[in-house]
């Protein structure tokens, strides 16, 4: 249909509506979301903030995740989760007798550690989760934490037993490791400042203090 013209000028076309590829709304929201829990926690990090940082409306964030907490939970909760469950089928499928123990714990440290950097913001809420309700705990997700440090703890009394080591308090050593990798993700600029070892470095030191001071213990 031919454009109306107004004072004798025919009519400028419309400007195309631009859309965006589909899912990246999706995605842009994930982003921001890690972003701005990883620099306030969640309480007080709103839907409103986080879609604006990601330059799509609120309306979105909802369709797309359900609420804040649907979002946490995909953003942060599930990268952790989901890295458990998979190092449990490397487990599972290792033959224990035969396994360098050195390098099944430098990969687990490794990349546990970069999931943390990663993912500051999940830091950052497990650290002040004593201040979350229960109905906050179960619809963010932290409750699945809970669940897949248990699944750590059940693997590393099996190694223990696999090794032929006791201990009194068998969950420990696997919170002792996790909160190791933990603090020092966390706490990286604080130690190191501006200039951090490499991160081969890093690991290679968690490694050995997970490996000597659990592995050759005495009883």
């Amino acid at each position: 249909m031919p454009q109306r013209s107004v004072a004798g000028k025919p009519a400028e076309a419309a400007a195309p509506v631009l859309r965006r590829p589909r899912g990246e709304p999706r995605k842009l929201l994930l982003a921001a979301a890690r972003d701005l829990f990883a620099r306030q926690d969640y309480r007080s990090t709103t839907t409103r903030e986080i879609a604006e940082a990601a330059g799509v409306t609120e309306h979105l964030l909802f369709r797309n995740f359900g609420s804040k907490a649907g979002l946490f939970r995909e953003a942060l909760v599930l990268p952790f989760t989901e890295f458990v469950d998979d190092f449990g089928r490397t487990w599972e499928s290792v033959v224990h007798e035969d396994a360098d123990e050195q390098e099944l714990t430098r990969r687990f440290v490794g990349e546990l550690y970069d999931l943390f950097v990663e993912h500051q913001g999940l830091l950052l809420t497990l650290m002040a989760a004593q201040a979350l309700s229960e109905g906050e705990l179960a619809e963010t997700g932290i409750a699945d934490i809970r669940r897949a440090l248990n699944v750590l703890s059940q693997i590393g009394a099996e190694g223990m037993r696999i090794r032929g080591l006791r201990s009194n308090n068998p969950d420990l050593p696997a919170h002792s490791t996790v909160a190791m990798i933990a603090g020092m993700a966390a706490l990286r600029s604080t130690y190191f400042g501006n200039e951090p070892p490499p991160k081969q470095a890093i690991v290679d030191e968690l490694v050995q203090a997970i490996l000597h001071g659990f592995l050759h213990r005495q009883d």
